[in-house]
């Protein structure tokens, strides 16, 4: 469906009622992490879900920040998300983390 000037596709409300009410109650199906994470990616993402800044990451890897900046990168590409936040909510649903 297209907007009334044609240039933007437009969501039926009920439609949109619905995907906002299933996202809301976490129903949405859980998005799979990649096998094509490495070990470490994992480990970012984890941590990512976790809260932890990149600084924090670093040191708790033992390795340099721009190195965490990579890894996160590689995370979100892998995942097709835009935001380390988007990210969180993969690796929850995923259940890579201990929900604590």
């Amino acid at each position: 469906m297209r907007d009334a000037g044609g240039e933007r596709a437009t969501i039926d409300p009920t439609v949109a009622a619905r995907l906002l009410r299933t996202l809301a109650d976490g129903d949405a199906p859980a998005r799979a992490v990649p096998d094509t994470l490495t070990p470490r990616e994992r480990q970012v993402l984890c941590l990512i879900a976790a809260g932890r800044s990149n600084k924090r990451i670093a040191l708790e890897l033992g390795v340099a920040e721009k190195t965490v900046k990579t890894h996160v990168g590689h995370v979100l590409a892998k995942l097709g998300v835009s935001d380390r936040t988007q990210a969180a909510v993969v690796a929850v649903r995923a259940g890579l983390t201990d929900g604590s």
